[in-house]
């Protein structure tokens, strides 16, 4: 894989303001959140989505086009998907697609466990194989030594099953009110802290970029 195609997403993501990007990512969930929460309110408002069912259903179909449109304007504003979020939109998509068509909640809550288990498999997959996938992913934001790659890596993987073991204890042992709430202001937290609690790791093991125009 060339230098040029690892560098592209990232270069295509600067396009995009910081305050932007984090409403992209976001906004899907917060309207999920609002969604179910004022479900009853938003079906008297717009019969149309009494059709749908309770809270939550409301809340999945909402939700489904929130990230559509969340993946439509960072694709205008890019021409780029960045592999992650549209994983993620694909599983949001199937799963909620089969949560409104049977009126069971269980595939939206199973949503997260599904795409957490996925991107934990991916990435603890690679080191099996001696890859560092992180590294193809973030390789153009910053540079870390072989070691370094290979530790975050680990990290990350082991982090994304513990978000899916999280995910699976939460909505089985709590109500979907509950959920709801957790999917917002209990993982968003938890993701932020841990994504901060790796900077040690990546200023021990980074290396200085090659200055443009200057040999390496």
């Amino acid at each position: 894989m060339s230098k040029a195609t690892l560098d592209a997403p990232a270069k295509a993501e600067e396009k995009i303001s910081p305050l932007l990007k984090m409403v992209l990512e976001l906004g899907p969930l917060v309207v999920f959140f609002f969604a179910n929460s004022r479900g009853e309110w938003l079906a008297a408002q717009f019969p149309v989505l009494a059709e749908m069912g309770g809270p939550i259903f409301i809340a999945t179909g909402l939700f489904m086009a929130a990230t559509a449109i969340a993946l439509v304007v960072s694709w205008v504003l890019t021409r780029t998907l960045p592999m992650m979020p549209l994983i993620s939109g694909i599983v949001v998509f199937v799963f909620g697609a089969l949560t409104l068509w049977l009126q069971n909640d269980t595939f939206i809550k199973m949503k997260p466990t599904i795409v957490n288990s996925l991107f934990g498999a991916i990435l603890l997959g690679g080191l099996l194989f001696g890859k560092s996938l992180l590294g193809y992913v973030f390789h153009a934001a910053f540079r870390l030594t072989d070691e370094g790659w290979r530790k975050l890596t680990l990290r990350w993987g082991l982090f994304f099953v513990f978000l899916a073991v999280l995910n699976e204890v939460v909505w089985r042992s709590f109500s979907t009110d509950f959920w709801v709430a957790f999917k917002v202001w209990g993982t968003m937290p938890i993701t932020i802290l841990f994504t901060l609690s790796q900077m040690p790791l990546i200023m021990r093991h980074s290396v200085e970029q090659p200055e443009e125009g200057k040999a390496p």
